[in-house]
C-alpha cells in the first residue's frame, strides 16, 4: 500500500481539528501525525501519533537549530517511513500545530522521498477579519515556534490560508456574507470545502477527496513568489473590494516611503511587487497584514539581467515577466493588490499616484533617478 501524505494547517485551531476528525472518520485506517509545539521556546517538541480509535504513541524531540523546521524534518520524516514501511496507512495526515505554516513542511514531506497528495488550511470564516488585522507577536499568545519566532498573527495567518489550495470551512453561525466575500477575494482560487459536510453512503466526501486529490510543490512555490504571484483580481461586492493597481513607472523612493504606513493601514491584506527609482535593478516585495509592512528584495527583475542569463530562469518566471513586459522597461512594473472591507479605492489610488515619478522626474531619466534619496537602505538594512 502507498503512503499519501495530506498537510492540515492553520491558526484557526477548532477549525483544524475537526477537519483532522473529518479526514479520520472518511478514510479508514487513516493516521494523524502532531508535533505539539507549546514547549519548543523550551527546547522540545511532543510528537502524538493516532487513528480514529485514539493515541497510537508519544515522544519527545529536541528543537534543532532553534528552528521548528529543522526539528520536525528529523522527527517526522522518520515517522513516515515507519507508517510507510508497515504497510498498512492509506493516509497520513500531518495536523500541523497553530502556527506552523504548509509551505515549509510539504517541502519537507516531499524532501523526505514521499508524496504529498493535498494541502489544506482549515478556516473560521467568522474569525477571518481578526486574525488577519492581528498585528501581535506570535509570541504574545504562547504561538512561537521557537524562541526566536518573530512573526505576527496577521502575516502567518495569511500565508498559512493563501498557499493552500484546499480550505476546510468550519460551519460558523457567526460568518456572514461580508466573511465569506473576503475569503473568496483573498484566496479566488481556493478549493473551498465544507468541513462537516457528510459524505454520501459509498462515496468519499469533499474534504477526503481534496485531500488525496493530488498536490505540487513547485507549483505552489511559484505562486507565492513575488515575481509570478497568482495575486487576487479585481472585485468588489458585499462590502469587501480588491484593487489591483499595475504601472509602468518607477516609485520615487522618498515618497513612498513617507506614504508606507498609510499604504500599510488602506487594506486588511495588500501583497505584490514593485520598483523603486533609484533600485532599477531589484525587484521588491510588498508584503502587509495586521497593520505591519514587510519589505524585501526577491532578487533582478528579468529585464536587468544580459539574454545569456535567462536560460537559467524557471519558465514560469519567464512567462509572468513576459505578461508584465514594456519596450522601455522590460518586465519593471507597480503589481500591488490591495483587499479589504470598506477599502477606499479613490484615496488609495491617489495615493500610490502620488508616490510614482511626476512627468519632470521620469522625463530626468535613469541616471538622474539614482541620486534620487535612498530612502529604504535602512528599512532593507543595505
Amino acid at each position: 500500500m502507498t503512503l499519501s501524505v495530506v498537510v492540515v494547517g492553520g491558526l484557526h485551531a477548532d477549525a483544524r481539528r475537526a477537519a483532522v476528525a473529518r479526514l479520520l472518520a472518511d478514510v479508514p485506517g487513516s493516521v494523524v501525525l502532531h508535533h505539539d509545539l507549546e514547549t519548543a521556546t523550551a527546547g522540545t517538541v511532543v510528537r502524538t501519533v493516532r487513528d480514529a480509535t485514539g493515541l497510537l504513541s508519544a515522544g519527545e524531540a529536541p528543537l534543532v537549530n532553534d528552528c521548528a523546521c529543522c526539528a520536525l524534518r528529523e522527527d517526522l520524516v522518520p515517522e513516515l517511513e515507519r507508517l510507510a514501511d508497515a504497510g498498512d496507512t492509506p493516509l497520513a495526515i500531518v495536523e500541523l500545530w497553530d502556527s506552523v505554516e504548509p509551505k515549509a513542511m510539504a517541502e519537507v514531506v516531499t524532501a523526505g522521498g514521499f508524496t504529498v497528495t493535498g494541502v489544506i488550511t482549515a478556516v473560521d470564516p467568522a474569525l477571518l477579519l481578526p486574525y488577519l488585522g492581528n498585528g501581535d507577536d506570535l509570541a504574545e499568545g504562547g504561538l512561537a515556534a521557537a524562541p526566536s519566532d518573530q512573526r505576527t498573527v496577521a502575516d502567518t495567518f495569511a500565508r498559512q490560508l493563501e498557499y493552500a489550495p484546499v480550505l476546510a470551512l468550519a460551519d460558523s453561525p457567526e460568518a456572514d456574507e461580508e466573511d465569506r466575500e473576503l475569503l473568496a477575494q483573498l484566496h479566488p482560487t481556493a478549493h473551498r470545502v465544507p468541513i462537516d459536510e457528510e459524505a454520501p453512503a459509498g462515496a468519499r466526501s469533499l474534504l477526503a477527496g481534496a485531500a488525496l486529490a493530488g498536490f505540487d510543490v513547485e507549483v505552489a512555490a511559484a505562486a507565492q513568489h513575488p515575481a509570478c504571484a497568482l495575486l487576487p483580481a479585481e472585485a468588489d461586492a458585499h462590502g469587501v473590494s480588491t484593487l489591483v493597481w499595475r504601472r509602468h513607472r518607477p516609485f520615487h523612493p522618498e515618497r513612498l516611503y513617507a506614504a508606507l504606513e498609510d499604504l500599510t493601514c488602506a487594506a486588511a491584506r495588500s501583497r505584490g511587487r514593485f520598483w523603486l527609482a533609484d533600485k532599477p535593478d531589484t525587484l521588491y516585495h510588498w508584503d502587509a497584514a495586521g497593520g505591519a509592512l514587510c519589505v524585501e528584495s526577491a532578487g533582478p527583475w528579468l529585464g536587468s539581467l544580459p539574454d545569456a542569463a535567462w536560460e537559467m530562469v524557471p519558465p514560469v518566471r519567464r512567462a509572468a515577466a513576459a505578461l508584465d513586459w514594456h519596450p522601455e522597461h522590460g518586465d519593471r512594473c507597480q503589481h500591488l493588490v490591495f483587499t479589504s472591507p470598506g477599502l477606499d479605492r479613490d484615496g488609495l489610488e491617489r495615493l500610490l499616484e502620488s508616490c510614482l515619478l511626476t512627468d519632470a522626474e521620469y522625463a530626468a531619466g535613469p541616471a538622474a533617478w539614482q541620486r534620487l534619496p535612498h530612502s529604504f537602505d535602512t528599512l532593507l538594512e543595505v
